[in-house]
Order: C-alpha cells, then structure tokens, then sequence
C-alpha cells in the first residue's frame, strides 16, 4: 500500500512539473497560498476533460483564496449550470470597480466630452468554450486565470494594474459536460490517437449545441436562449474594450486568428478601423507569441465577420474589439495528423498563448482602444446624420405578442424604442446603438463576396413579419424600457354559450394547447366571420377559435376560470358571445367550424438527422407552446408504435430508410395522419416517390464542354451557387388553414437550403409561392433568383392516402427567431388533420 501511494504521489508531482514547464514556467513566481489548477484537480492539465462544474468550483477558490479576484454568476443555462465570470484586477481596482465602470462607460456616452483618463484601466472579456465539444480553452481558462491572480512576474502584475480582465471560462456549459461526459468515458490507458476511435467521435447530438441544440455562437444577436441573454445583460453593463472568441477546428489544421477574410458586405457597417488597423496591431502580438513556442498558424482565410451575432463580431458593433481564435483540435486526447500527433495539452498552450498575447496587447494599447470606443459611439451619431432615415416606424397590427417580441429584442440590444401618442413605435436613427438599428432594418442585396461562413441575411424585423417605414425625421414620443403594461389584454367576461379566442396573437396555439390539456374542447371557423361582442358588430378571422360552453360538461364557471388564468397567462385576447347567430359569415354551428384534434407530435432524431431543425422544433413546442413532441431515435424505428400520434416531424437528414421503414411511415400517413417535411425531410419525401411533387434541379449536360476556368477560382464559382442564408418573399393563400392567422399575403420566408419545388400540379395545394421579385435581403446568385426562386413554391400540402404531407421549402422554425412563420409550422400541427387536398 505504501509503495502504491508513493507511487501515485510521484506520478501526480510529475504530471505539475510538466504543466508547470509547459504551461506556467514563464510567469513565475506564483503566491503558494493560492492553488494551480493541476494542484486542485489532482490530474495534470490536458490529461482529462474538466467537467463544468469543477471549472466554476476552481475559479470560486480563486476569488476565496485572493483579494485579486471576485466571482459573480449572470445566468443559467437551460439545465440550470451556473454561468459564471471571474473578475480579475488589483484589490484596489476591483475595490473601486463601480466608480471605474462609471469612467469607462463615459466613454460609450456621445454627449459626454472626451478626455484622456490614463490611470483608468482596459476592460477585456475572456469568452472560451461557446461550442461544448471545442473544449480546450475552457482548460486554457482556468489557467490564464490562475496566472493573473497567482503570479507574481513584473509582467502579470502591471496586468493587474492596467486591466481588468473578465473570464467567461465556459459559455456553453450544457453542451461542454455533454462533450466531456463522452471524452471521458472513451478515453484510453494508453491514449487512442486513431479518428476512427469512438473517443473521437461523438454520436447525435454531439457538444456543439446547447440543450436545445442550439449553436449559441449565432445567438449573440437573435437572443433566443437563455446563456446569451444572461451575457448580453452583462455586457451591457461593461462594454468591454476587448472580447475573446475561442473555438476548435479540424484536426488536420494549425491555428487560426484575425484579422479575418475581407467582410461580405460591400458597406459593412462597423468602421473600417476595427476590422483593418485594430485586427492587424493585435495581430502582431499573436505572431510573436506563437512563433516563440513554435506553432503553425494562419490568418485571413475562411473565416468572415459579415454575420453580425459572432462572439467575434458582436463587440465590434458595440465600440470593443471582438476577437476569433480557431484551434485545430485532438478531438479528444490525442489524435494523428500529417505533422505528427496532435493532443489536448498542445492544443491548449495555443489557446493559453492567444490569450495572454491578448491581455498584452489590450494593455499597451488601452489609450488607443479608449479613444476608439468614443469614436465608434459618436460616428453613429454622425453617421445617423448622413442618413436620409431618421426613425423607423411600427405600427401595432393584430398580434400584440409577436410585436412584442420584436421590441424584447431591441430591448436588450439597448437600442432606444419610443412609443408615440398615437400607439405607434419609433426606433430613431440618432442614438449610439444606431449601427444597431441597421442591422434590424436595414437590408442588402448586393455583397464584394458570394462564399460567406455563415448568413448574409439578418433584418431581424424580417423575421418578425412586422412591416416597417422608414420616416425622415423621428415623431416624439416617450421612451419604453420595459415590456410591462404595452398591450394589456381585456380579462374575458363570463358566457353561459361561447368565447371566440383570437388566432392571429402569436400566443393563441400555446393558450389552445392549455385548454385542450385541461380538458376542452375547441373549434376553429374556417371562414370569417361577423358577430356582436358587448353589443358591437366585430369582425373575426378565419382561424378564430370558438370554446363552447355547454358540450363541455363542466360548469360555466370552471370553464370561465380556466380560460381566463390561461388568457392572462399568454396575453391572448378573447371574447364572451351569447348567440351562435351571426351578422355576417358563417354561424358558430356551422360545418365550417370544426373541432380540432389535439396534436400528438413526434419526430424522427438520431444519427444523419440534422440537430439544428430538430431543436428548433422542440424549443418552439417546449418553451412557447408548453406541449411535448416525443423524439423517437433513427435506430429505435423499427420497434416504435406510430399509431400513439397524428403528426409527425421530419426535418432535413442523411435518412437511409429500409424498405420496411419506408412503408411503416407511408401507412401511417396514408391512415389520415400529418407528416410534416422540413427542407431535406421534403426533398427526402419527394425523391423517394411518397408524393407526387417535384423538385426543380439544375439540367447538367454531360456532353457539354465544361470550359476552362482558373482553379483558385473554384471555392468562389462553387460557393455563389450555394444558398447560405437569404430573405425571400412569399405569396400566401390565406384562405388555406396552414395561412389561418395571417393577414398579409405578402410574408418574408429564410432559405438557407436548395430545395426548391415546383408549384404542385394540383391547384389547391400550392400555400405559398415566392413572388416574381422574391429578393428582400441577403446574397443570392442570379441563377438562383432566376432560374429557382421565380419559379418555385416555398410551401406544399400533397395528399398520400387519407393523410397528407405539408411540405416546407424553407425553415419555418429557423434559430428560433422566425416569428413570423412559426404560425405555419404550427398550424400544420394543430390543423393538419382538416386538411383534405381536393383531387
């Protein structure tokens, strides 16, 4: 026993003298009252995979241990881990630190006069870890921590002097211990450097995502989960100088950081003295620091700031310098590359290296980073000038919840919203966020690139469905900072008959699956009509739920009482009527009011299925409508008994049906269920003969010559044909049930696919065409526009047996931002089933 112990404790002291070698030996001395990473994990760093929750417990020792460190926590995840960021200065800074962050916000103050303050120090963000299974900078995290706390070298010190620094060690925790969980589990004794190894790949969904699935490195702008709505709070209380986005990439590449490939845009709307001087001084620093330890690196490929919700391009439209680090990983431990292998502990003296390289640079440039944060802020204004815009006017329209949402997201932007005299929204051009208010409404058709790393479409009012005007000058009006009171919904009076339910509020379809769950039972008209309400004629859609009292067989009161805790609940409005005879339209008995059926959904996830649909259909149901979709894996198909569901999901896949499969799922349909096909899952659908639609392809002539063209040209020929992201509009039949809730024929859809199908042969089944001038915002080639867009349909219902298949071109659901066709997909759910498709 003795010898064993002995043997563990020499094995441990060897495994600290390398990390200290490795990793630490440049900073010392380090204070022996406060504990390396190593010390407090008991294993070296590199050598396993450090679960969140064990990074959070270290960086609290920290701040317990020194009065050169404080922790705070500015959320949760949807798992519940806490996020938590690690401040980092001198006592005497973080002593002070509400009176230095009054200093340092003057400076993002147009109206404040500037002056040099050269005692106040550099506020730097240190983000790592927003892709769960890109893990190697949250180990760097804890180190770097480690060193700007511990260390006593002159270096770290004037550090502390001249910064404040802010570790964010893991934005994505949940898809992190995801990823470490599987590390972990498949990790060898000898180490397995083979790809094929399971260590090295993760089965469905993998880390990357949050919970939900969800990439929450496009998420800084859309704001839809809750990790980047606690950082974007935080944010907007510092405004940091300098903000790190750490990622991984494939293995067989070396190291990447800005600046960054030329932007798409041809007017990009950050200043030219971010993206070009700022990247290329902070460049300089990165070089040096790599080249001393030797690794290989590159800068200006691949990657694009263009989409404006990175890590690495949201500061830059807030007056800092967001920054992007790319690490080839070991996905894993250690894996083989063509220069040898590569392992998680280089992999993680890389991110350490940028990282200290950036607290450097931040340093001995914060007089030139201060100077340029009040330019950024008094440009906009100057820039708001030049603009023929001075506001941007919305008018409230039937739902009150979806505008609603849309004003939530320039809320927490902290871009200024008034509200007039006349209940309309005014969101001026003068204002610091203006270069915010762009990239709400502002659109583009024309780009200097086709190849993007992402969208080049995000008019993110677009993806409300909310029409906006431009005005010259901005209306007065008193300035909203809250949500609060906006739209308060009458409380419904109680009816011995009947309450009609509003289906255009974007709430309706969570407020109807409430009532359904407890028990009642709905209708919905299928045409308009006219009725009086409290003694006056009112007008009400086709899609407008109908709650009848007496076949319910409760008392009138309890039915009361459940509707209206379910009205306040969702701000939905609704309607106490006494008589089903009506002034105009179809009456409540009518055959065009029809009960509907209450959704039992499922969909098909699992190995080939594409994560990010799939996730944005289970948010969408689980966090605004409160209903369940059963997620029923690829392998487990052949058991699963579909007959427990009327509708089921298929979103976009690599799906390899056997034939078995293929005709369980087509009986199931044709027994007069749903299916709903989402991008890939219509153009599986189409291709594999279930319906009888079609897909417009291009024509490839094989004995055409192909031509000669230079071959440095081929990303860029090959990229432009590719649909990364565009905003197309659409004609809706609105008298379809899949419209009901609409009440412009005219919506914004987002494609970032090519499917496209041709309009069906049936007359009936075409719900929505894109119109001949589809283009609203984004890059989109002219073969596209012409020879697809313009000819195509972006949503099918085809008949198969007694079912039917709603068929999307495009992604209704897309990042949990697309308000403004949500209602399609749910009304697929909800309505499906009355959907007959006339021969």
């Amino acid at each position: 026993m003795r010898t064993t112990l002995l043997s563990a404790i020499l094995a441990l002291a060897a495994v600290q003298a390398f990390c200290q070698d490795y990793f630490l030996k440049q900073y010392e001395p380090y204070r022996t009252d406060i504990p390396s990473p190593e010390t407090f994990l008991g294993y070296g760093i590199g050598e396993y995979h450090t679960r969140h929750d064990r990074i959070v417990h270290y960086l609290q020792t920290l701040a317990e241990r020194s009065d050169r460190a404080e922790i705070e926590v500015y959320g949760y995840t949807h798992e519940k881990r806490p996020l938590v960021i690690l401040r980092i200065s001198s006592p005497e800074h973080l002593a002070a630190l509400p009176e230095l962050r009054e200093r340092h916000l003057a400076f993002t103050d147009p109206a404040t006069p500037f002056r040099a303050d050269p005692d106040l120090p550099v506020f730097v963000n240190l983000g790592y870890n927003v892709h769960g299974n890109e893990p190697s900078s949250s180990e760097a995290a804890m180190l770097a921590a480690y060193i700007l706390v511990a260390s006593e070298h002159p270096r770290i010190a004037r550090h502390r002097e001249q910064a404040v620094v802010f570790v964010d060690p893991t934005i994505n925790p949940d898809g992190r211990d995801r990823h470490t969980q599987w590390a972990n589990s498949y990790r060898g004794t000898p180490p397995v450097a083979d790809a094929q190894d399971a260590e090295h790949n993760e089965y469905f969904p993998g880390g990357r995502t949050n919970h939900y699935w969800f990439d929450l490195n496009r998420d800084w702008l859309l704001a839809i989960n809750p990790e980047s709505r606690g950082k974007l709070n935080w944010y907007h209380q510092w405004y940091p100088n300098v903000v790190t986005d750490f990622h991984e990439m494939g293995t067989q590449s070396t190291h990447f950081f800005e600046p960054m490939k030329a932007n798409g845009s041809l007017n990009p709307i950050m200043p030219k003295e971010n993206y070009v001087d700022l990247n290329n001084q902070f460049a300089e620093y990165f070089s040096e620091a790599l080249d001393s330890i030797g690794s290989l690196y590159f800068t200006k490929e691949v990657f694009d700031g263009t989409y404006p919700g990175y890590g690495s391009s949201y500061p830059d439209l807030q007056g800092g310098l967001g920054l992007l680090f790319e690490q080839a990983s070991s996905r894993g431990h250690v894996q083989n590359t063509a220069y040898g292998q590569i392992t998680f502990a280089f992999t993680i003296r890389n991110q350490l290296v940028s990282t200290m390289a950036t607290v450097k640079a931040a340093v001995e440039n914060k007089d030139y980073l201060r100077r340029y944060q009040k330019n950024f802020f008094t440009s906009a204004l100057r820039n708001a000038a030049a603009s023929r815009v001075g506001a941007y006017r919305l008018r409230p329209g039937k739902d009150a919840n979806r505008m609603k949402a849309l004003l939530d997201k320039l809320l927490i932007h902290r871009v200024e919203v008034r509200k007039t005299a006349q209940g309309e929204f005014v969101i001026p051009t003068s204002q610091p966020h203006y270069r915010m208010v762009q990239t709400f409404f502002e659109t583009y058709r024309r780009y200097r690139d086709s190849v993007f790393y992402d969208a080049s479409a995000w008019s993110v009012a677009n993806f409300y469905n909310i029409p906006y005007q431009t005005l010259r000058s901005a209306p007065a009006g008193e300035e909203i900072s809250s949500l609060e009171g906006l739209f308060p919904v009458e409380p419904v009076a109680p009816s011995e008959y009947a309450y009609l339910i509003d289906w255009n509020d974007y709430n309706a379809p969570a407020l109807l699956h409430r009532l359904q769950t407890l028990g009642l039972t709905l209708a919905s008209a299928f045409k308009p009509f006219t009725t009086q309400v409290n003694g006056k004629a009112q007008s009400f859609d086709a899609g407008t739920l109908v709650l009848p009292v007496q076949p319910q067989g409760k008392p009138a009161a309890e039915i009361h009482k459940i509707l209206l805790e379910a009205q306040q609940e969702f701000q939905v409005p609704a309607y106490a009527v006494v008589s089903g005879y009506h002034l105009k339209g179809v009456d409540l008995g009518s055959r065009y009011t029809q009960p509907i059926r209450r959704p039992k959904a499922a969909m098909l996830i699992g190995e080939g299925v594409r994560s990010y649909e799939a996730g944005e259909v289970w948010h969408l149901l689980d966090t605004r409508v409160g209903m369940p979709i059963t997620k029923i894996p690829l392998r487990d198909l052949d058991g699963a008994r579909l007959d427990g569901y009327n509708t089921l999901v298929l979103v976009s896949g690599r799906y390899n049906f056997s034939e078995a499969q293929e005709k369980k799922l087509r009986e199931w349909v044709g027994r007069g269920n749903t299916l709903i096909a989402i991008a890939g899952g219509a153009a599986h659908a189409i291709r594999k003969g279930w319906v009888s639609e079609i897909l417009l392809e291009a024509e490839k002539d094989s004995t055409a010559p192909a031509g000669r063209l230079p071959y440095a040209d081929a990303p860029e020929n090959l990229g432009r044909e590719e649909v990364g992201g565009v905003i197309l509009e659409a004609d809706l039949d609105l008298t379809h049930p899949l419209a009901f809730g609409y009440s412009r024929k005219q919506i914004p859809v987002y494609k970032n696919n090519t499917v496209w199908l041709a309009p069906s042969k049936n007359p009936y089944a075409t719900v929505a065409q894109y119109t001949q001038s589809p283009h609203v915002d984004g890059y989109i080639s002219p073969e596209n526009l012409n020879d697809f867009a313009r000819k195509s349909a972006s949503l099918l219902v085809s008949p198969m047996g007694r079912g039917r298949v709603v068929l999307f071109a495009d992604n209704p659901n897309f990042r949990g931002s697309w308000y403004g066709t949500n209602r399609l997909f749910l009304n697929a759910l909800f309505l499906g089933n009355h959907i007959e498709v006339p021969d």
